[in-house]
């Protein structure tokens, strides 16, 4: 099959769409943040202030911040959360992004987040300066990717070619990203902002519940619109978002006027702002109520500020038809089938990282991306069976992985080999093996404990169980390096978050479990935290344990939530008392002591963190 075409810039300005050197729109997938030049001179002004004492440091964290740029708890360095809105990448983005992780990163690896970003680590500040110029002429943006503006804004991979859907909502969250990003309401709020829309609320695949803001889509008498959910959250005060506004028309700006009413209600909450780590709109509406919240967001939207908007989204809608895009059949084209000796192989991967879309002869292939990490090759490699056999067109998930749209039925098979090559071709992505944990002690300032070497140990646990049956196979699970949730350990199945337990003038890293998450089939429920502390290096025997145990215990049928519904936190508890017991300091027992990848005795070592700067 010949490489399907995707515009490029040049072919974008040719078109009269505009140009990634201004403010313009410009709709061509991966590009919907517009790019202005002047403001990588203002970083390069100001990180060379700072470094030369002529900034306060506070001062500059809050420009930083502005600019996705973010402190790690290695001096010196830097992680840059670049932004992709609905998760929407194209190859020559990914091409970029290896290009400056071989130039400016040393681990040689850019991370998929939770929150579909990309993520650069270990970066050095003037470095920085050099990365977002050099990523941006592909379109590719920090602004805003960190700091107390609106963040990334989630939306489902499968929005457009899902069956089931009201409708694609990626136009709409286009509009709502061009609308809010330097917009001045949203700049400097008392913390941060994090969006989500989904067209399909029976699956709710970019997980509502959890957001500040999440827009459903909904159809009222004909009419395209939302229904809006304000308030939800994990981290130390879990909630789950209720629904503030039951229906705001789409093509009309009328959800983009409400979000401003909930924005402009929680900027000008200055009791906020005294504590800035309970400074989220959840507080507000746990406070006050989802009822008082709306009532304040009707008498928010009579304020003369309305009319001096132009909420019209015909400049800001995203367009584009990826139909066109997309690789057609060839009938002349002889495609390579399975082997006798890999028949099984791609069967099994087949089964979990394969969907029909709704478009006939077109399936979604889920890349499992471990950990969420890709080194350069791998991100090259991608791009160019994005090129090859899927118009160019993927977005990132929440699970950390990478979905393949509009690849055709009779390419499936070609596009496995390539991604076994790739090292990226394993099977069970949403399943027990697909582990999801945050970067933790690796480079967060807020982590505890190093979650990203628990993920491995986990992962590697529940492979070597060599698990089939489906119903273990559907158990989900995270971890975190702290109780802040980064990788939304609240809501798995079985989620940890990173902690210590004192052994007299030593200290072990530890987790604290949780059970009976879930965020699957439009349902958001938080799960019970035991109480029990487990040191890191026994978890993975602790989910031996647990797995076993339901298995041979549950009821024909019963799904792991509920057997853990039935027997009890009590019960996950005593099953791994043992694991839990103090370990006393010795030559023995010296690798209790130290954390997972780690080769020095542990310490709990927090800085501060920047998402309240």
């Amino acid at each position: 099959m010949e490489p399907s075409s995707v515009p490029t810039d040049t072919a974008a300005d040719a078109a009269g769409r505009g140009s990634l050197k201004d403010p313009e729109r410009l709709d061509v997938p991966g590009h919907i943040i517009p790019i202005i030049e002047r403001e990588f001179d203002d970083f390069d002004t100001e990180a060379t202030k700072f470094l030369d004492g002529h900034t306060p440091e506070p001062e500059f964290i809050g420009f930083r911040l502005k600019q996705g740029v973010y402190g790690q708890r290695q001096p010196d360095v830097n992680m840059c959360r670049i932004k992709l809105p609905f998760g929407g990448v194209t190859p020559d983005q990914m091409d970029t992004v290896a290009n400056v992780v071989e130039k400016y990163a040393p681990l040689n690896k850019a991370h998929i987040t939770t929150r579909q970003n990309i993520q650069i680590h270990h970066v050095p500040l003037m470095k920085m300066a050099a990365l977002i110029r050099e990523i941006s002429p592909s379109g590719l943006s920090s602004r805003e990717g960190c700091g107390n503006t609106v963040r990334n804004v989630t939306g489902d991979p499968w929005a457009g070619i899902a069956e089931g859907e009201v409708f694609d909502t990626t136009p709409y969250v286009g509009a709502y990203v061009r609308y809010f990003v330097r917009h001045p309401t949203t700049q400097l709020m008392p913390r941060k902002i994090k969006t989500a829309f989904d067209g399909t609320p029976s699956e709710d695949r970019s997980i509502t519940g959890i957001h500040d803001i999440a827009f459903l889509a909904k159809i009222k008498d004909g009419v395209k619109g939302f229904e809006i959910r304000v308030g939800g959250g994990t981290s130390i005060m879990p909630r789950v978002a209720p629904t503030l506004w039951e229906f705001a028309s789409a093509d009309d700006g009328e959800y983009l006027k409400v979000a401003e009413a909930v924005f402009r209600i929680f900027d000008a909450q200055d009791w906020l702002r005294v504590n800035r780590a309970r400074a989220r709109i959840k507080v507000l509406v746990d406070r006050d109520g989802a009822e008082a919240v709306t009532q304040m967001i009707k008498d928010e939207l009579e304020g003369d500020w309305v009319a001096q908007r132009d909420f019209s989204i015909d400049e800001k809608y995203f367009n584009v038809d990826e139909a066109t895009l997309a690789p057609q059949a060839d009938p002349a084209r002889e495609y390579a089938q399975p082997t006798d000796a890999d028949r099984a192989a791609f069967e099994a991967w087949r089964e979990y990282n394969v969907q029909a879309q709704k478009q006939e002869g077109y399936s979604a292939v889920e890349v499992k991306i471990t950990r969420g990490d890709l080194d350069p090759a791998q991100w090259r490699g991608l791009a160019q069976v994005m090129r090859d056999y899927s118009g160019g067109l993927a977005r990132t998930t929440v699970q950390q992985n990478l979905l393949l749209r509009w690849v055709r039925d009779e390419s499936v098979y070609e596009v496995w080999t390539k991604l076994v090559e790739l090292g990226v071709g394993d099977k069970g992505v949403r399943t027990i093996e697909d582990v999801v944990s945050c970067p933790g002690t690796d480079s967060c300032k807020l982590g505890i404990t190093s979650s990203m070497g628990l993920n491995k140990a986990v992962h590697e646990k529940v492979v070597e169980m060599g698990i089939t049956d489906p119903l273990t196979r559907d158990i989900k699970i995270k971890m975190s390096g702290c109780p802040n949730g980064c990788s939304q350990h609240h809501i798995a199945n079985i989620g940890f978050y990173g902690a210590s337990i004192k052994a007299g003038e030593h200290t072990i890293p530890a987790t604290i479990p949780h059970v009976g998450g879930t965020y699957e089939q439009g349902q958001v429920a938080y799960g019970k935290r035991l109480k029990v502390r487990i040191p890191s290096k026994r978890v993975p025997d602790a989910v031996e344990r647990w797995v076993r145990m339901y298995e041979a215990e549950r009821h024909d049928g019963e799904a792991f939530n509920a057997y853990a519904d039935r027997v009890g936190t009590k019960r996950f508890e005593d099953e791994i008392r043992d694991l839990a017991m103090p370990v006393e300091f010795g030559l023995d027992t010296m690798n209790m002591f130290m954390d997972w990848t780690k080769n020095v005795p542990f310490q709990v070592v927090r800085g501060e963190g920047e998402c309240a700067v």
